[in-house]
């Protein structure tokens, strides 16, 4: 099995499909790599696709010092994959974790980043929020630990933002849910602890997230409650940001709504080869709602 090796000796388990132009897949806490099916199936087509186990999640390496973990590590950790694979810059695609991991890519590695899709990003960032979610995501560690990941899954794994993915789909969600069941206990708690609970508030980099000119799209669905604020401040303060709600949708958008979400990447990715994704034009920031002076 092909593996990147990180500057801390961690192995990473990556897989491949298609040519062309990088495009790699950066998943959610409550998947791994296999939660990119959909996708992988369909852009392996026109792109050098590759996904990637985030290290806790077997068959990457399961650190069990709490200090391998961190949302800079994981950011790092990507970089080590473009490396493991010779790709100098690649397009990024994340969901929730994997989606705060993409838009700090861009952020911390912006000549590497080709674009970013920055899915179910959000929860945690709002000031007024942070507390109760840092204290919520102490809890899902303990039951890590204490319960395990298969009684885990029977609750994390029907959140208020994924009942919209069982209505519409039982199948795929009882295959999401297998999935975070399989999910290495102390690998998920030291992940909630570290990259989830601590990272850092997005609102505290509005700074940074303004002056970032990678080609952004920005993926919510509109039952997502804990990501629709954020996502339209990050709309609001990048300035190559596009902002995509899907109706009816939660949190996993990429599984609830694959064929949505692949037309929409796919549009989006062919306006950022052919140049035709620019910054804001100026003239759509006035107050005014006619235009009137």
């Amino acid at each position: 099995m092909p593996h990147a090796t990180t500057d801390d000796g961690v192995r990473l388990y990556y897989e491949e499909a298609g040519s062309g132009v990088p495009l790699v897949f950066v998943h959610e806490f409550a998947g791994d790599h296999r939660s990119w099916e959909p996708q992988i199936r369909h852009f392996s087509r026109s792109y050098r696709c590759v996904v990637y186990a985030a290290r806790g999640f077997p068959p990457s390496d399961v650190p069990g010092d709490p200090a391998a973990y961190g949302q800079y590590r994981a950011v790092d950790d990507l970089a080590a994959v473009l490396d493991a694979i010779g790709a100098e810059s690649a397009h990024v695609v994340g969901n929730s974790m994997g989606g705060f991991c993409a838009l700090h890519f861009g952020l911390r590695y912006p000549s590497r980043a080709r674009s970013m899709v920055v899915a179910g990003c959000g929860y945690g960032a709002h000031p007024d929020t942070q507390d109760t979610f840092r204290a919520e995501s102490e809890k899902v560690a303990v039951a890590f630990e204490t319960d395990g990941s298969a009684e885990m899954a029977q609750w994390y794994g029907y959140g208020p933002a994924r009942v919209q993915f069982e209505n519409k789909d039982p199948r795929g969600h009882a295959e999401h849910v297998a999935v975070l069941a399989e999910h290495d206990p102390i690998g998920a708690a030291l992940t909630m602890r570290a990259v989830q609970k601590a990272r850092p508030s997005l609102y505290a980099l509005r700074g940074e997230l303004a002056g970032c000119q990678v080609p952004a799209l920005i993926v919510a669905g509109d039952e997502d409650e804990g990501v629709l604020e954020t996502d339209l401040m990050l709309k609001r303060t990048m300035p190559r940001a596009g902002l995509l709600v899907l109706p009816r949708t939660g949190h996993v958008t990429n599984l609830e709504e694959p064929e949505l979400f692949n037309i929409h990447v796919e549009r989006f990715l062919a306006q950022v080869v052919n140049d035709r994704w620019p910054a804001r034009d100026p003239r759509s920031l006035s107050t005014s709602t006619t235009g009137a002076k």
